[in-house]
């Protein structure tokens, strides 16, 4: 059996100028990255604007498990099935990570025959736009620094600078840092940090920003300290706008590439969604929505993260409206979630997967509360039997949604076209009355609550006096109006990772607030969550590398 990048090495793929003319752009609009990948000019795109939008379609999954979901695939395969069918259809994905890729998940961009391509070039450094998200996040963090050790004129307190650097690596030890050692030359000294940089806000404020106006006023808005008399200091005061815009300019053009059945597909922006809101960019959102009938994206990790935040906080701010949502889910995942062991997956197990299908019947429920028609993707593996098939449509049946079999990673868009005709159905059923979850004008207390009880099944959320006194000073300080973005482990419902399946009864305990004035909404971290990841025990990284034909391998 091939891996997924000799799947993907062997691909016949067109020029990138070929796949853009299947969207009506024309050659003279794209800025090549080679023969098959482009950036689309901000000419073309502004001129998209006032045209009829597509429809859009959410691809979403149950709480991940080791077995594996296979999100990035159902949504590249989706894609490729549409079009199979004669429909207009391009796949917006986010851009990979160098620190999964290299830590745990050895790359991004779907597997099997439902793979976008140039795969190694995707999941590595594509057109660069994540080293300059970097790049613009320490620029920022640079300049505070030399503020300081020059006369501290906005009279920031160093003891409540906000701002941390970050890298595009799982790198463990630099989680909590000191900086300024050395001398009076070498700044002041202070304790700092790393963030990964898909948590950056600056990573929030790209995948938000509409064009590059908007993106130099978020960038300004930002709030990176408080001075002596505990007011925000933000990047407009410090002047530092200008330039990051200038870093992030080519960044912000949207990336196409192709699927292996080469149709368009941009892969643009890559926040997580278990500490960032887990979204591509509205930029290649909109950009697709124009340019074709249907347009499949992807929210990271489960529905309770990625979903949710797909819907309050990128649709909220961009008026974006799904058509349907798409909920992959497997039987290994589902047995797991019913207590299985992961080396007992190969055998039938009924007991174990009607206990884990609760965790898929409240991702049902919860997407509904959103007003958006669900079909659910049962992701096939060669060691489901009828039996399981069976209990897992009879499940979705009693939920009023469908359980199609898909088998898209093995056969491409072919394995998929009885979803796209059912997501078809959905669309243009107009059945859809999208609303967010809560209104604007909820306090912000309010809203986590709402989220915690009525998306994570929990009793309620806790906080310390100084964590509730933070909720109130930001409300009083005009925020109130922002949505909230959860940090917070992916594996669980809850906060505790071990707590599989549908877990009730549980609090939501908020260790840290975390404003984003730029990306306009209010980050709660909850449980153990970091921001910066670390490497498993055995990184992907031992596995990669390049052969003596001077191709990569190792990635999957």
């Amino acid at each position: 059996m091939l891996s997924d990048i000799e799947i993907s090495q062997a691909a016949s793929l067109k020029r990138i100028e070929a796949v853009a003319d299947t969207l009506g752009v024309p050659g003279d609009a794209l800025i090549p990255y080679g023969h098959d990948k482009a950036k689309i000019g901000d000419a073309h795109l502004k001129g998209l604007d006032g045209g009829a939008d597509g429809q859009l379609i959410l691809v979403t999954a149950v709480s991940p498990t080791p077995a594996g979901e296979g999100k990035t695939t159902t949504t590249v395969g989706l894609g490729d099935a549409l079009n199979r069918i004669g429909r207009r259809a391009t796949v917006c994905l986010r851009e990979p990570s160098l620190g999964p890729c290299f830590g745990f998940k050895g790359g991004a961009a779907g597997g099997g025959y439902s793979q976008v391509v140039p795969m190694a070039d995707i999941n590595l450094h594509f057109t660069g736009d994540m080293h300059a998200i970097g790049a613009a996040n320490n620029l920022l963090a640079a300049l505070i620094d030399n503020h300081l050790h020059w006369d501290n004129a906005l009279e920031i307190d160093p003891r409540r600078i906000t701002w941390r650097r970050v890298v595009d690596m799982n790198d463990r030890g630099l989680r909590d840092i000191a900086i300024g050692l050395g001398g009076f030359n070498n700044g002041v000294v202070r304790e700092g940090g790393f963030d990964i940089t898909v948590a950056s806000e600056i990573m929030a404020i790209f995948c938000l920003a509409t064009d590059l106006d908007d993106l130099e006023q978020r960038l300004g808005n930002i709030v990176f300290a408080y001075n002596r008399n505990d007011e925000p200091v933000t990047v407009r005061d410090l002047g530092a706008q200008g330039a990051m815009t200038a870093l992030l300019r080519d960044a912000l053009l949207p990336n196409l590439v192709q699927t292996l059945e080469n149709n368009p597909a941009f892969v643009h922006g890559g926040p997580f969604a278990n500490i960032a809101h887990g979204c591509s960019s509205v930029r290649a959102t909109r950009a697709a929505l124009r340019m074709s009938d249907y347009v499949v994206t992807e929210a990271g990790f489960g529905a309770d993260l990625g979903a949710e935040k797909f819907f309050d906080i990128k649709c909220r701010k961009a008026g974006l409206k799904p058509a349907a949502a798409v909920l992959v889910a497997t039987i290994r995942a589902l047995k797991m979630h019913g207590g299985a062991a992961r080396d007992e997956l190969g055998a039938e197990n009924l007991p174990a997967l009607k206990q884990g299908l609760r965790n898929l019947g409240q991702h049902i429920r919860n997407l509904g509360k959103f007003g958006v028609p669900v079909v659910v993707a049962v992701n096939e593996f060669t060691a489901d039997t009828a039996a399981e098939i069976m209990a897992v449509a009879e499940y979705c049946e009693s939920l009023g949604t469908r359980a199609i079999r898909c088998r898209h990673w093995a056969e491409g868009g072919a394995g998929a076209e009885e979803l796209a005709e059912a997501v078809v159905g959905l669309c243009d059923g107009g059945s859809a009355q999208f609303r967010p979850l809560y209104t604007d004008e909820l306090p912000l207390w309010d809203k986590m609550r709402r989220v915690a009880r009525e998306i994570y099944g929990a009793d309620d959320i806790i906080a310390d006096d100084k964590t509730r006194a933070r909720f109130e000073s930001l409300q009083a300080s005009g925020y109130g109006h922002y949505p909230i973005c959860v940090a917070k482990t992916p594996y669980s419902f809850s906060t505790d990772p071990s707590k599989l399946g549908a877990p009730t009864g549980h609090v939501v305990p908020i260790r840290e607030l975390r404003l984003a004035a730029g990306a306009e909404f209010l980050v709660v971290v909850c449980g153990s969550i970091m921001t910066m990841p670390g490497l498993p025990r055995n990184p992907s990284a031992f596995n990669i590398g390049v052969n003596a034909a001077g191709r990569i391998e190792g990635l999957f």
